[in-house]
């Protein structure tokens, strides 16, 4: 498989794992997804390995994803999603348990605030959003990003890192209430519940 970076205008480039997006989860996912409150709204699902493999154990789960091809791999796989963005109307607005942004979706549409603004108005009271979220010392920033595999590169759009040390005050703007951060391998995630 060609290697897929997330580009950055300063020249930066951010690996990006599809492989893992496609495969099943692994153990530290799988462990996670137990602790997640149903139903599940997985934005920027990808090629939907979180919702098949919900939907699989019985639970609850939708994904989201904007992207055609996205879209279209997860529903051949069996999850159930639909081919839209977090910030267009959704079923069931106010009522989803848990907000899920793995593999850095925290940065869709560059400004993290209105992103976790959109999620707390998705869950309901006591709900939570699930982030994944850059290692501690990386700083949180707009970025203005393009995917490149091998020698393709697609149009830039903006994106943002949201590192751990960010992560408080990022959910308090939007509202939220930040309620820490584990580790899954050496990958973070923060938590944080709407009121």
């Amino acid at each position: 498989m060609t290697p897929a970076v997330l580009r950055v205008d300063d020249g930066a480039a951010i690996p990006l794992d599809v492989g893992r997006w496609r495969s099943e989860p692994d153990g530290h996912e799988a462990a996670l997804l137990h602790h997640l409150v149903d139903p599940v709204l997985d934005i920027g699902c990808g090629p939907g390995r979180v919702p098949t493999a919900l939907a699989a154990s019985g639970r609850v789960a939708l994904g989201i994803d904007p992207a055609p091809a996205a879209a279209e791999e997860a529903a051949r796989r069996g999850a159930p999603v639909l081919r839209r963005s977090v910030f267009s109307p959704l079923p069931g607005e106010g009522r989803w348990g848990t907000a899920l942004l793995l593999d850095g979706n925290v940065g869709i549409g560059g400004d993290p605030s209105t992103l976790l603004r959109r999620c707390r108005e998705l869950v309901r009271s006591g709900g939570q959003v699930i982030a994944e979220l850059a290692a501690p010392g990386i700083a949180t920033q707009p970025l203005t990003v393009r995917v490149e595999v091998g020698s393709d590169a697609g149009p830039w759009f903006a994106w943002a890192v949201v590192g751990v040390d960010g992560w408080a005050s990022v959910a308090r703007e939007a509202g939220l209430n930040a309620m820490g951060f584990y580790t899954a391998g050496t990958r973070w995630f923060g938590r944080a519940v709407c009121p």
